[in-house]
């Protein structure tokens, strides 16, 4: 015959795991796979150029940069000389240069804006998730018809 304590022993850290791979599967839902650590890439030189932290705080798409990564024989922008706002003279290291997206569908943001810091200027933004290590980062002026897209990967 079972002990009593040891059925109770055992019923408690099945419920204990259930409960952590509930919580863990519910966390692991609601990430969205845009959010985390994006390298951009310049469409001129086909080399990296930054890395970009994606956050989602109360719906809203942030994206903040982390890292500039110079291209050989470039002179790194550090600061967004050219931008018009209060982030002009600015460090662009921990700028947050991308902000008002939400999600419109799965795998899409719409609806903000993002800031090229070397030429200052702002444009409107869209992202669309190619794959879990692509982006599709098109700023554009008025329609997403008049923008250009930006590869972005993990």
């Amino acid at each position: 015959m079972t002990n009593p304590l040891q059925i109770i022993k055992k019923f408690s850290q099945l419920t204990v795991l259930s409960a952590f791979l509930f919580i863990s599967y519910g966390n692991a839902q609601s990430l969205d796979p845009v959010l985390g650590i994006w390298k951009t890439i310049d469409e001129k030189t086909n080399q990296p150029s930054s890395l970009i932290r994606l956050d989602e705080k109360n719906g809203e798409l942030i994206g903040t940069v982390t890292e500039l990564i110079p291209s050989p024989g470039e002179t790194l922008v550090t600061h967004c000389n050219l931008c018009k706002d209060e982030r002009k003279g600015k460090p662009i290291i921990g700028m947050i240069i991308m902000k008002g997206l939400r999600k419109s569908s799965p795998g899409v943001w719409l609806g903000g804006e993002i800031l090229d810091p070397e030429e200052g200027e702002i444009y409107k933004v869209k992202i669309t998730i190619v794959n879990d290590k692509t982006l599709d980062v098109r700023g554009y002026i008025g329609i997403p018809l008049l923008g250009r897209t930006q590869k972005w990967v993990r």
